[in-house]
């Protein structure tokens, strides 16, 4: 069901101060006009007919944008159905490592750098952990999705783990966690290790690229814990492709979630955790509310799903073939290929065959494509007698 209100409706209202504004980069900017202009004349469209009964179909062009609200669907499911094929049938953790809110200005300042810092961390103490001879004492390896935002859009960065319950030993061999719980490793232990080894890393940074650091907020950085979260285990890997379903190219706010976009306001649904996930309605300027949404446009060409160990592209073909053997289970050969490859006769073909939501029988083909001029007038017309109100049409100055 198409939502009543979408982020795309905020922008264009209020896109004057926007383009104006100096607190946001060029980038952002750019992106956010990408997501103005999706699924609306300004990028074009297409004309789709059905074969049998000659039903219409207007539709316009998608930004493709990872930032946009509309256009991640198609993505999603095309990198679930690429992780469904390398899933080992065992059971699968799911960790959380988060940077304390002291870091906010050091990530508003240098999102890429400390990121990317993050995700190194992480990685670096589950591979260490994995080793341990006490733990699995074997090679395991992990995905990883980033998260910056919290519930209420204020920046909360965040990495999303999920890892086998063990590794490969030397001899190719699968050797399961010896833990019976919802934690692989010791969360407290990797925590402090967490909290260590990231502090050094953001030093390290600020040393060689000649930041200027408060030093009274580094040290207050070990005041506190930092949190590594274990969640309740994947018992199945269809539970973990759910999991994907939820969080791969999830984005800082869906168009299902925003309530009223007015003048002055725009109102929104979150959850409080803080208070047994509540949910609420929260209320923000537009200007605020595009001011955080914008915190979590990513720097360019930031890869936000990462692969390591034995999950890693260069790794994964041979390591999953052994681990399979070791389990007994038959590998899939296709392993070695490119996760996300698709070809354009397979994009063209799925297009193709696109069932008529009319008739429900015969494929939908396209037969005229238009730029931001628009379609034909006599398409107009026969969309506006098919449709028997044009304001059933999507509209054109959208």
């Amino acid at each position: 069901m198409r939502p009543r209100f979408e982020v795309a409706d905020a922008l264009r209202a209020h896109w004057e101060p926007i383009d104006w504004s100096e607190g946001l980069n060029t980038w952002q900017k750019r992106t956010l006009k990408a997501l103005k202009t999706s699924r609306t004349l300004a990028l074009g469209g297409h004309i789709d007919r059905c074969d049998a009964c000659g039903h219409l179909e207007l539709s316009y062009n998608s930004c493709r944008n990872r930032h946009c609200p509309k256009c991640q669907g198609h993505e999603r499911e095309k990198w679930i159905e690429a992780r469904e094929t390398g899933l080992l049938p065992v059971k699968y953790f799911h960790v959380v490592f988060t940077l304390p809110d002291k870091l906010n200005g050091l990530c508003m300042s240098h999102p890429k750098e400390l990121y990317d810092l993050l995700f190194a961390t992480a990685w670096d103490v589950i591979n260490t952990f994995s080793h341990d001879p006490k733990l699995p004492g074997a090679r395991t390896g992990m995905f990883a999705i980033l998260h910056t935002w919290g519930q209420n859009l204020s920046l909360h960065p965040h990495l999303h783990c999920v890892l086998p319950a063990g590794g490969l030993t030397r001899e190719g061999k699968w050797k399961h966690s010896r833990g019976e719980g919802k934690f692989q490793f010791p969360v407290k232990a990797m925590s402090k290790v967490f909290r260590a080894r990231y502090v050094e890393g953001v030093r390290l940074l600020a040393r060689e690229k000649k930041w200027t650091v408060d030093k009274t907020m580094m040290e207050s950085l070990f005041d506190t814990p930092w949190v590594v979260f274990a969640k309740q285990p994947f018992f199945s890997t269809q539970q973990v492709v759910e999991y994907l379903g939820r969080y791969t190219h999830k984005i800082a706010i869906s168009n299902h979630q925003i309530k009223s976009i007015t003048e002055n306001v725009v109102s929104f649904e979150w959850k409080d955790y803080r208070h047994g996930e509540r949910k609420g309605i929260m209320s923000l300027t537009p200007q605020e509310f595009i001011r955080r949404f914008s915190l979590h446009i990513l720097p360019k060409r930031f890869v936000r799903i990462r692969h390591y160990g034995i999950l890693s592209s260069t790794s994964k073909g041979d390591c999953l073939q052994k681990a399979s053997k070791s389990l007994g289970v038959k590998s899939d050969p296709s392993l070695s290929e490119h996760p996300c490859h698709e070809t354009m006769e397979q994009t063209t073909l799925a297009t193709a065959l696109r069932v008529c939501p009319c008739c429900k029988k015969a494929a939908m083909k396209r037969i005229l494509e238009f730029d931001r001029r628009g379609p034909p007038s006599s398409i107009l017309s026969c969309l506006t007698r098919q449709t028997k109100r044009l304001d059933t049409l999507p509209l054109l100055s959208r």
